[in-house]
């Protein structure tokens, strides 16, 4: 059994494909138990967020997992594996950990350094837990992930000035627009980056900043903590009317704003601009509203252009974090590899306890006479006896698991002490 990641992200595929192969929050538990009943798949963590959609699984079989994992994506793209399979990456064991540590770290991010992946990551891992799919083999690599990204950030400048993508999409609309001060906002979507994109405006001298969201509840929470207004999504059509921002991050797999919103906006907004950030991945808003004359349509492509600029201080760190990475890499293969023979190790010394304690039974008449203190130094001697003999040839199989020497050892013992190959 060995971890294998197969996946597509921003770098490799055009937003129109990553948009396809985006999971949603609400078919998430759904997508991991149809991973997980597939013939080669153990168990399953699916990472989708506006940058990739990554599917971490625990597998016997490379091939096996990567046909199973190249179906499911083409059953929630639409698509036949052949359409995109020239654009899915994949990794396995160290490759798997390696490209999972780094995008922890912020490496593999639009935003070089940016936190928000980190808590995708860990979130993404905690419902594959509470669903059950992510079990031994995965909660070793998520949870040593995790301290990945946090010591990434902790002992680099790789975070320092960084922005989130919700910071970054209020930059890019200042950019555009001048100046944030006296205008009014729309939000929609409440979830991470709503209110993380509701707080940046926030600070930035906006007139009102309303928020909109499936879940009325939701809006209203966010909305409080930056003295906002909240609405329901069926009130968008009438506020486009008078709004001079909107910035969009549901989960929705439609477009949640149509052309036919933004025409009867129009119809009412005297000729005045309106700009549109889409951040969400599908898209929240339809693609023809970019030819409504007045509207300015930016999307993730325009975002990652736009953070591209402003890297190069933290470019510098790239390679303190990547050493981090190679380093935690090590380590988490030196402990899968000493943990794929604890089982045989187990073994061992449970054969050795066995006979030790045969034994004591087959010499208990003679030991009769013997007081409390003197049963108790024959348990502590044999007990002893039987560890010293089993130290070496323990360490020595830890220290070459893995090896060709590693599997000729464990060979051996299995062989010499007749246990279960």
């Amino acid at each position: 059994m060995s971890v294998v990641v197969i996946g597509l992200n921003h770098r490799t595929v055009p937003l129109a494909l990553l948009e396809r192969v985006a999971v949603p929050e609400e078919r998430l538990v759904k997508a991991l138990h149809d991973l997980v009943h597939r013939a080669n798949v153990s168990e399953a963590v699916l990472v989708s967020t506006c940058n990739r959609t990554e599917v971490y699984v625990w597998a016997e079989r490379f091939h096996g997992a990567y046909q199973d994992v190249g179906e499911f994506l083409a059953g929630v793209a639409g698509l036949s594996v052949e359409d995109f399979g020239d654009h899915l990456y994949s990794y396995f064991e160290e490759g798997a950990a390696e490209h999972l540590f780094s995008v922890a770290a912020g490496l593999d991010s639009a935003v070089l350094g940016e936190s928000e992946i980190l808590g995708q990551v860990r979130d993404a891992w905690e419902v594959a837990r509470e669903e059950g799919t992510s079990r031994s083999g995965l909660n070793l690599l998520f949870r040593h992930a995790l301290e990945v990204g946090k010591r990434a950030r902790t002992e680099t400048a790789i975070g320092r000035h960084a922005t989130s993508v919700s910071q970054a999409a209020v930059a890019m609309a200042r950019e555009r627009l001048g100046s944030l001060a006296g205008r009014r906002v729309l939000v929609v979507g409440a979830g991470d980056m709503g209110e993380g994109m509701a707080a940046t405006l926030a600070g930035a001298g906006c007139a009102q900043v309303v928020v909109a969201n499936r879940t009325p509840e939701r809006a209203e929470e966010v909305a409080s903590r930056v003295h906002g207004q909240a609405v329901s999504l069926g009130e968008i059509r009438e506020l486009l009317r008078d709004v001079d921002l909107v910035l969009t991050s549901t989960g929705s797999p439609l477009p949640v704003i149509e052309r036919d919103d933004v025409d009867d906006a129009f119809a009412h907004r005297r000729g005045r601009p309106l700009l549109f950030i889409d951040m969400a991945v599908p898209r929240d808003v339809e693609r023809s509203v970019a030819e409504v004359e007045g509207v300015t349509l930016l999307d993730l492509d325009d975002l990652r252009a736009f953070a591209a600029r402003g890297v190069a201080e933290r470019q510098r760190e790239v390679a303190d974090v990547r050493e981090i990475v190679a380093v935690e890499v090590r380590r988490y293969r030196d402990g899968a590899l000493a943990r794929s023979v604890s089982p045989l190790v187990a073994e061992l010394h449970g054969r050795a306890e066995a006979a030790r304690v045969t034994e004591l039974e087959r010499f208990a008449a003679r030991l009769e006479g013997l007081d409390e203190r003197q049963r108790e130094a024959v348990e502590a001697l044999t007990h002893g006896l039987v560890a010293k003999l089993l130290h070496q040839p323990t360490v020595r199989l830890k220290d070459v698991a893995g090896t060709p020497r590693g599997e000729r050892l464990a060979d051996a013992l299995r062989d010499l002490f007749d246990l279960e190959p």
